[in-house]
């Protein structure tokens, strides 16, 4: 499971960056900054998009052993890049090639407004991975016309033609991920991760025949592979070598194989050896006995995420998108906040959760707080801030989980904040002085108790199946407002201030309650069109809360709908009831996962995520017309390079800094293309 940042939304803005139509872009190679002595987060920004840079704290402070691990770590995360772009959406390839071959080679009129939106649509596509927005899912429209986009290609005499030409402008392929109730969601999603004819119907029937060796541990069927149809029967595309993306996976293995061969313990030996037989397998019992080992490989000061992981691409939740995030441990940080994980149990039983949907023993509950080293595929550009891993709940409840928070991601959005917009949105002063004071410290601590306690918490009763088949479509999105209850509950709670996490939980509870709330109900609507269905399971989650509890309270006037001005604020007048009813609504969640209430997920999510107040939202939308920093943000991630010796051998391992975005993307495509197949 992953947090994504609400803080680009919320708190964190960033001054204007032309793009501009600067000759440097043009360049095939990568370019590098120079040291300065202020390090510049930012890089650019277009559309909706900002992009940042992050720094490696401490990185000569690593051995050149692991160093030399990070570096095969990265290498082997870029390796799996394009794999990513292929199961966003089919002609994804196809079409970056060409717009690549376009953007490097064209030698015409580059400042005309036709070039500029072309260059403009590129970037969105680079950012997004595919042809269809990060988050909203939408597919990108361009501002440019077909015939223009013909001509570019007739003019470096580039071949784009058929159905990847079309779909740039036609409404076909609209939504990458539809989760739009009454639909046949598989057949309304361009996400490539069922063949042409496949339903709804045909998933639930093809894994319905699936059986576990061990029932009490379900295997994740599904995670990699491809369902397609042929002859009219039902079957997989495994992710493996020599089968499915076998030559990118051939790559991954051949780096995971350098990095076992420099890993800092035997159990992180073993776990990568497990990863590496998994991919040369595709066997889905070697990815549980895999994140068994990877679980409990704790020590050292590397750790790494890799494969095909987060469900939330499939519209019915069983199809893993690769990913790959590596990272260094934090020292001072992760002992500061070991505390949250030392006192699960504590947590556990003090919930508001029915007695029958506690864990009697929480295990094996690690939280780190690490830097990143880099990312690829669903991580990047667009990254998460907190990460709790393994997906599996047998795993959880029987071995434990991982968690962690993306340090530097956090600071480097907090070096590139801005205030306005979060002055527009508030109440009054009191509001906005006590988020400037305790916004970091209430968001820092939010990631922790939603990664650590919230995923780790509770469980299924017995004989119910994994969420993926009991919730279907809504199991993401219940999943992570689950978890963002279980913050909320205890963001208000003196506890924090008893384990020395906070010197005064009021008012931290306070800060992180008025965020959530104005979040939930408003300025995350900056991210929709007007008139849009919410349909992205974050932000799903974060409105039926929000909603629900305005709902729940209103007999006690517990958040205040103001209008002053012509214009919307909420006002929470009792926090201590609100922390009741987000107890009362975490019971609830939990209830509905424990016993796979179908009925119930469906009526909490439509009745209160997924519609939207339009009036409210058109006014949003104006309000935040004055801003010019972009709703959305990512990353370009720094540059490893490995000096080596006569002999072959890595003697250092530099650090550089992108200078642009498109640099590092086009770089990408050039030294990391492992997918000619679908080239």
């Amino acid at each position: 499971m992953k947090l994504k940042s609400v803080l680009g939304v919320v708190l964190l803005t960033t001054f204007l960056l032309s793009c501009g139509n600067d000759k440097k872009e043009k360049q095939t190679e990568l370019e590098i900054t120079k040291e300065k002595s202020a390090f510049n987060y930012n890089v650019e920004q277009f559309a909706d998009i900002k992009v940042l840079r992050y720094q490696i704290p401490d990185w000569e402070k690593l051995s050149i052993k692991e160093q030399t691990l990070v570096y095969y770590l990265t290498q082997a995360g870029l390796s799996g890049r394009d794999i990513m772009w292929d199961q966003n959406y089919r002609h994804n390839l196809k079409i970056r090639k060409a717009l690549e071959s376009i953007y490097t080679n064209y030698t015409g009129d580059r400042t005309s407004t036709d070039w500029n939106a072309f260059e403009i649509y590129l970037k969105r596509v680079w950012f997004s991975n595919g042809i269809h927005h990060h988050y909203s899912n939408d597919k990108i429209k361009p501002e440019f016309s077909s015939d223009y986009l013909k001509q570019l290609l007739a003019d470096i005499h580039t071949v784009l033609e058929g159905e990847a030409f079309d779909v740039i402008f036609n409404d076909e392929d609209t939504k990458k991920v539809n989760q739009a109730k009454g639909i046949d969601n598989v057949a309304r999603s361009a996400v490539n991760f069922y063949g042409p004819n496949v339903t709804n119907a045909d998933v639930v029937s093809f894994y319905k025949t699936k059986v576990s060796p061990n029932p009490k541990k379900p295997l994740s069927f599904g995670l990699n592979s491809q369902l397609i149809k042929e002859n009219g029967v039902l079957k997989e595309r495994v992710y493996k070598s020599g089968g499915l993306y076998g030559t990118a996976i051939d790559e991954i293995i051949k780096w995971l194989e350098l990095a076992k061969g420099v890993a800092e313990n035997e159990a992180q030996a073993n776990a990568l050896g497990l990863l590496i037989d998994y991919y040369k397998t595709g066997d889905l019992q070697t990815w549980d006995d895999y994140n068994v080992a990877w679980t409990r490989a704790t020590a050292g000061n590397i750790d790494y995420i890799n494969s095909f992981i987060e469900v939330y691409n499939d519209p019915l939740g069983y199809r893993g998108s690769y990913e790959s995030i590596v990272q260094i441990n934090d020292f001072d940080m992760s002992q500061k906040m070991k505390v949250v994980s030392d006192n699960a149990q504590w947590f556990e039983d003090n919930s508001t959760l029915m007695e029958a949907h506690k864990k009697k023993n929480v295990v094996g509950v690690t939280y780190k707080v690490v830097n990143v080293a880099g990312e690829a595929g669903d991580s990047s550009p667009s990254t998460p801030i907190g990460v709790n891993l393994p997906n599996a709940n047998w795993i959880r409840a029987a071995v434990g989980s991982k968690s962690v928070s993306l340090g530097n991601i956090t600071n480097a959005y907090s070096n590139a904040r801005n205030s306005g917009r979060l002055k527009e949105y508030v109440n009054d002063d009191e509001e906005f002085e006590l988020d400037e004071k305790y916004g970091r410290l209430a968001g820092k601590l939010h990631t922790a108790l939603h990664e650590v306690i919230g995923h780790a918490s509770g469980q299924l009763n017995p004989g119910v199946a994994e969420t993926k088949v009991t919730l279907k479509n809504y199991a993401s999105t219940l999943e992570e407002g689950r978890a963002d209850l279980v913050a909320l509950y205890y963001l208000y709670d003196s506890k924090l201030q008893d384990l020395g996490l906070v010197d005064n939980w009021e008012s931290v509870g306070k800060t992180a309650y008025n965020g959530y709330i104005r979040n939930g109900l408003m300025t995350q609507l900056i991210r929709l069109n007007l008139g849009d269905d919410v349909e992205e399971a974050h932000m799903r989650n974060r409105q039926w809360i929000s909603a629900w509890a305005f709902e729940k309270g209103q007999k006690d006037n517990v958040i205040e709908k103001i209008t002053r001005n012509g214009k919307t604020y909420f006002n929470i007048n009792d926090y201590a009831k609100l922390h009741e009813l987000f107890g009362q609504l975490l019971r609830e969640a939990q209830r509905i996962k424990s016993e796979g209430d179908y009925a119930a997920v469906e009526a909490l999510v439509e009745g209160y995520g997924v519609k939207v107040d339009q009036k409210i939202h058109a006014e949003v939308l104006e309000r935040n017309k004055q801003f010019t920093s972009a709703p959305y943000s990512g990353f370009v991630n720094p540059i490893l390079v490995a000096d080596k010796n006569e002999a072959g051998e890595i003697i250092a391992v530099k650090v550089n800094q992108p200078e642009t975005f498109s640099g590092q993307m086009l770089d990408y495509s050039k030294n990391y293309n492992f997918l000619p197949e679908v080239n």
